[in-house]
């Protein structure tokens, strides 16, 4: 049958294999296509939004360039909060502009039964508007010079019973939700053609960007002081709910329900805590006022999460947009073509190599998945994988790439922003990790590619790997951003000199990018970054109900007792609640929140904290193969074609290996980089025959076909002893392997409970 595959496959492959638009990104059914003026000026916003940021994060001043003052140009550096806040706004007026509410048909006219929701739409900008002329009102007050000041700060005197007061709720509060809550309604009914605005959208993104304007003219003020406090304005509250509501509806429509539903669920908490009994209770209830004003803080939407996303993940979409804009994706995967191709399962491996490269610059498992699995998955099958099979592969091939340094997805920005660690020190950690993770997926696959009696692909059917080698320049702006950051550069310079370098390089290729290719890949980059930059502000969300309620540190208190009978009992209760706070989220969210409400707690148990982060983050990442809710597995089954719910739990088995890998850490910290060289070499090397083991148990190939179930049982005994990591224990998980070699090559037992007697029949 096997013969008949692989003859079928010489057939249908004539030519060779050639990676062509893994950079291009996918177009999401929701997103609006522009034509015209309309799409003009949407491109125009998106590369602006993104130079904003590469400007802003570099200190660049276009006054100081000049000479020349520009009225209302912004001034860098800018102040923390005030460039977050326009961070998040610059996403939200972009988001809902670019991205509907409904999903498009391919028929794109737009219903007559529509229409009256539009009109209606439109008549939400006159509180829009009224929200607008108060804002700016607010602003000429405060530049006015006519308030007091306190501390060298303007104070701003908004307590019930006062004039200020009263324009905040008439003026600005009530107007702004309105039109805020109206609009995101009216949106969920109104259609219209794909190439247009909806009058909703228009009006949330005029909504966010009011938002935006009061909080920066407030938080300017002596009134910052009061955030998080019954003494917060009226006004801020009014701001932060529907900010946070605008947020919501955005990673509604660019991230699916999951993380929605999830921080819903954290905002009914927060309102009912106070009823609820044991660890979730709190000691009295949480007014909308106090919520809302703490919620739009550095304790909440404005921290660490979207501090990540302002600066170094902002930054790395715009480093891949101008790998994209050169094609180096296309060179990344025709590379991994080239040089892993001819191996049995030629297409599997290459999915391998190929996610792990891709992963560097790629921010979410499901976005890897669809990069290079349009290409691997038809080609997996063809070459006689099951469909839920090569799905199955791609996918968890791409979550590896997320813990894949030096970018690793984004996830190392955040977790030197929450932990305080340089992010050298964990880019240097976590290679061990990933080495440990794409080899047990190696084995995974090939031995299942053994099993099946599968051959590689031919050479006329690859990429010529002399012609790869003469282009291998292409890999210099990664090889710059390395040892940029190793010479001690800052991650946002190391960064910057990356991106100009892959312009430099382009030059050297077909596709060299003049002004207008620039122009573009900052349009891209604009585009690309409105759905991670909306997750982390909703995981905001989250992070600041857990800092307000203190429902994280409750969390801690239960680990303790839970480690007080057994740590290894801890540290499982940890693992199950960090892939549940992760499902259905993309990595970057699910490590924030699990961050947040775990990691702690497991810091308090004395386990180091890069380890318990590490840990923690290990299972966020992994949340995107794990059933039921595997996005990964779940974008890797549309392309296969195979059940979504079959492929991911097969995902879950090709990734079995790696769920063991955290818990070594816990044992042995020599896994990341915290040893002598010695230590650190004897940790990696039993690790991965470990991991060999393992693969072998479960796929049931050790060095041949293993038949008998308790061998198989054995090696898995075999690799958990190899794994722990101790002198006694790898010794005899070596002396167990051995023996399973000797039984399965001299003994040659059959499928069963026995081992058949020399000489029997």
């Amino acid at each position: 049958m096997t013969n008949q595959i692989n003859e079928t496959v010489e057939d249908q492959v004539a030519t060779t294999v050639l990676a062509e638009g893994v950079d291009e990104e996918p177009i999401e059914s929701n997103r609006r296509l522009f034509t015209g003026r309309a799409y003009i000026l949407i491109a125009a916003l998106s590369a602006l939004y993104a130079a904003f940021h590469m400007i802003a994060l570099n200190g660049v001043s276009i006054s100081e360039w000049t000479g020349i003052v520009i009225p209302f140009l912004p001034q860098f550096p800018m102040e923390t909060w005030n460039f977050r806040i326009a961070h998040i706004a610059g996403a939200l007026a972009l988001g809902f502009l670019l991205f509907s509410a409904q999903t498009f048909r391919s028929d794109t006219a737009a219903p007559k039964e529509t229409r009256l929701v539009s009109l209606l739409a439109i008549l939400f900008l006159v509180p829009a508007v009224v929200a607008a002329a108060t804002v700016i009102g607010f602003v000429q007050t405060i530049n006015s010079g006519t308030l007091p000041e306190m501390g060298g700060l303007t104070t701003w005197a908004a307590f019930p019973g006062t004039e200020i007061f009263q324009t905040e709720v008439n003026w600005f509060g009530i107007p702004l939700l309105i039109a805020t809550l109206g609009a995101i309604v009216t949106g969920w009914f109104e259609r219209r053609e794909r190439a247009h605005f909806a009058a909703s959208d228009v009006v949330l993104a005029l909504c966010g960007i009011v938002v935006a304007g009061y909080l920066i003219a407030i938080y300017g003020t002596a009134a910052r002081n009061s955030v998080g406090t019954t003494f917060v304005p009226i006004g801020v509250a009014f701001a932060a709910t529907a900010g946070a509501a605008m947020i919501l509806e955005l990673t509604r429509r660019v991230a699916g329900l999951a993380l929605v539903i999830i921080t819903a669920v954290f905002l009914v908490y927060t309102f009912t805590a106070h009823l609820l009994p044991g660890i979730l209770a709190v000691q009295s209830a949480y007014t909308w006022q106090r919520f809302f004003g703490h919620v739009y803080s550095d304790a909440g939407i404005l921290g660490p999460t979207t501090a990540v996303s302002s600066t170094y993940i902002i930054l790395f979409i715009i480093f891949a947009a101008f790998l994209q804009a050169s094609k180096v994706g296309d060179y990344f995967v025709n590379f991994a073509f080239a040089t892993a191709g001819r191996a049995r399962g030629g297409p599997a491996k290459v999915a391998i190599f190929a996610s792990g490269l891709m992963g560097m610059i790629n921010g979410t498992s499901a976005g890897n998945v669809v990069a290079t699995g349009s290409l691997t998955i038809p080609l997996m099958k063809k070459v006689g994988y099951e469909k839920k099979t090569a799905g199955a592969i791609e996918a968890a091939a791409s979550t590896g790439g997320q813990i894949m340094p030096p970018i690793m997805g984004a996830g190392a920005f955040i977790m030197a922003e929450i932990t305080g660690i340089p992010y050298q020190d964990i880019a240097i950690a976590a290679i061990i990790p990933a080495v440990l993770y794409f080899v047990s997926i190696f084995f995974m696959v090939d031995f299942e590619a053994a099993k099946l009696g599968m051959r590689g692909m031919r050479d006329d059917e690859l990429p010529k790997i002399k012609e790869m080698i003469t282009r291998v320049y292409l890999f210099v702006p990664i090889i710059i951003l390395i040892v940029a950051l190793f010479m001690g550069y800052s991650v946002i310079r190391a960064g910057t000199l990356a991106t100009m370098s892959a312009a430099v390089v382009s030059w050297f290729t077909p596709h060299r990018m003049g002004l207008r290719s620039i122009i573009k890949a900052f349009e891209l980059a604009g585009v690309m970054s409105i759905q991670i930059i909306a997750v982390c502000a909703c995981a905001g969300i989250i992070v600041g109900v857990i800092s307000l309620t203190g429902v994280g540190a409750r969390f801690s208190g239960l680990l303790l007792d839970l480690a007080a009978t057994s740590q290894l009992l801890a540290l499982f209760f940890a693992m199950c609640i960090a892939i549940l706070l992760g499902m259905g989220m993309p990595t970057t969210a699910a490590y924030a929140v699990a961050a947040s409400v775990v990691a702690p707690g497991l810091v308090q148990l004395g386990i180091p904290l890069l380890t318990a982060h590490f840990f923690v983050f290990y299972f966020a990442v992994l949340s995107a193969i794990t059933p039921p809710v595997a996005l990964a597995s779940y974008a890797a089954a549309g392309i296969s074609g195979a059940n979504p719910m079959a492929t991911s739990v097969t995902s879950f088995k090709f990734g079995l290996a790696a769920f063991i890998v955290p818990f070594m850490f816990f044992y042995n910290s020599s896994l990341l980089m915290d040893g002598t060289t010695l230590e650190i070499l004897r940790a990696a090397g039993t690790a991965i025959v470990g991991v060999f083991l393992l693969s072998s148990g479960v796929q049931g190939w050790f060095l041949g076909n293993v038949a008998a179930w308790f061998l198989r049982v054995a090696l898995i005994v075999a690799a958990l002893l190899m794994i722990e990591g101790g002198l006694y224990s790898d010794i005899a998980g070596l002396g167990t392997a051995a023996a399973v070699f000797f039984i399965q090559r001299f003994l040659k037992p059959k499928p069963g409970i026995g081992i058949p007697v020399r000489g029997a029949d």
